[in-house]
Parts: C-alpha cells; sequence; structure tokens
C-alpha cells in the first residue's frame, strides 16, 4: 500500500514538474475535452503596456485594468465558435455598456480573432482613441494612439456591395494594407454617414445590439476627426457571452 502510494506521489510530481516546464501543451494532452475550447496560442513579443489617459469621460473613475501590459501574438488562437450559436461581446465603458453581436457566419475569422482577444482580456483597459463627429468611434490600440495592434494580422475582405450602416462594427486598417486586414483596432458606425462614404475594405465585425445611445455619449466627447477627444471613454472590460 505505502508502495502505491509513493508511485502516485512520483508520478503527480512528474505531471507538476512537465506542466510547469511544457505549459499549455501538456493541458491539451492530458485534458483534451476542456483544452479543446480554450484559445491555443501564447505571446510571442513583450507586447506594450497600455497608457492612461486622462481625464476620464462621463464621471467615471479609471479602470482597473488601464497601465496593463498587452501581450503581442503570432496569431490568433482557435475560438472554435459554431455557427450555430449567437456570440455577443458586452463592452462595459467608462460612459455605460455597448453589446457587439459577432457575424460569426460571414465574418468567421473576424469573429475568431476578436474574440481570442477578448478571451485574453487584451480590450480591458484600452480607450477609444479616435472620435471622428457624426462618422465613428474606433478602440482597441494598446498603445493607444492608433499605431499599435496585437500582433498579427488577419484577412477576410467583405462583399464588395457591402454598406456600413449605423451600428456597424469593423475592423480598422492602415492604408497599404489589403482589404480586410485587421489586427486589434475596431470601429462603430455612429451614424448614417458611413455608408455613404466607408468603401467595402473594412473586415465586417458585427452589429451594435444595445447601447448606441452609449456610442452617441461617447461620440459627443468629439473635438476634431483626429485631434484628442474632450475626455477619454475607456473600456472597463469586454466579456464574450455564448447563447
Amino acid at each position: 500500500m505505502r508502495y502505491r502510494r509513493r508511485r502516485r506521489i512520483l508520478w503527480l510530481s512528474l505531471v507538476s514538474a512537465v506542466l510547469i516546464g511544457g505549459g499549455i501543451a501538456l493541458v491539451l494532452t492530458v485534458f483534451p475535452k476542456p483544452s479543446s475550447k480554450k484559445p491555443i496560442a501564447s505571446p510571442q513579443a513583450p507586447g506594450v503596456v497600455a497608457p492612461k489617459l486622462t481625464p476620464v469621460a462621463c464621471g467615471a473613475k479609471m479602470p482597473a485594468a488601464a497601465g496593463t501590459r498587452k501581450d503581442a501574438y503570432g496569431a490568433p488562437g482557435d475560438m472554435h465558435l459554431d455557427s450555430k450559436k449567437h456570440y455577443t461581446v458586452q463592452m462595459k465603458t467608462s460612459c455605460g455598456e455597448i453589446d457587439i453581436a459577432l457575424d460569426v457566419v460571414h465574418s468567421p475569422k473576424t469573429s475568431n480573432s476578436f474574440a481570442f482577444l477578448v478571451a485574453q482580456k487584451f480590450y480591458d483597459g484600452l480607450v477609444f482613441h479616435r472620435i471622428s463627429p457624426n462618422f465613428v468611434i474606433q478602440g482597441g490600440d494598446p498603445k493607444g494612439n492608433g499605431q499599435g495592434g496585437p500582433g498579427y494580422q488577419v484577412v477576410e475582405a467583405p462583399p464588395s456591395t457591402f454598406k456600413y450602416k449605423k451600428g456597424t462594427v469593423a475592423m480598422a486598417k492602415g492604408g497599404a494594407d489589403p482589404p480586410g486586414a485587421s489586427g486589434s483596432q475596431f470601429f462603430v458606425v455612429s451614424t448614417d454617414h458611413g455608408e455613404s462614404v466607408l468603401t467595402p475594405d473594412y473586415a465586417v465585425l458585427g452589429t451594435v445590439t444595445k447601447g448606441m445611445d452609449v456610442v452617441g455619449k461617447i461620440t459627443g466627447l468629439a473635438t476634431g476627426d483626429m485631434t484628442p477627444p474632450k475626455a477619454y471613454a475607456y473600456i472597463e472590460t469586454a466579456t464574450l457571452v455564448v447563447t
């Protein structure tokens, strides 16, 4: 009996030792069912520390996640999104909650990437750094200046006939990037103006299903298209809800 107990203790010690050295790979091997639902990706670079920008909008306090380090990744992990289910990102901001329904059916790559970053708490503590009057609000940049990202890009071009109606959530990209390229930065079309001026070059993420009034509050912080806002609306937390 004592011999069996020693063998069990030795086995557990070996598993613990390998787990520390091998990380998530061991979990995937020994416990395939729960791990199959977790994103498989690890930081590829040191990342950046998100800035603490003031003043904070809407009388809110500086969120706990502000000023935290945001890792960079080589690629998004597979979130195993099911096209038969509904995925909503509940984004609590300084000015209220914005709910975004992900378009998993038509934009599976973009939805997976966004869901992966939400799972990593990448968006927690970031600001809406660009607020364009009567156009869009834009966030998701770990640097807070429009120059940052998650360390990777995915490409998923929208249909050539797509119209960015009010409430559409799409992904920002650089001018030299191909149509449908995206990292972590996203924008919400705040008025009907976007439908007439935006060309179908931006990967579609989904639609705001709750909180367009909050989008309006954040839009009201604008001082110009590419100028600092009156105050900074933070993403306090972003949570993925599956139904």
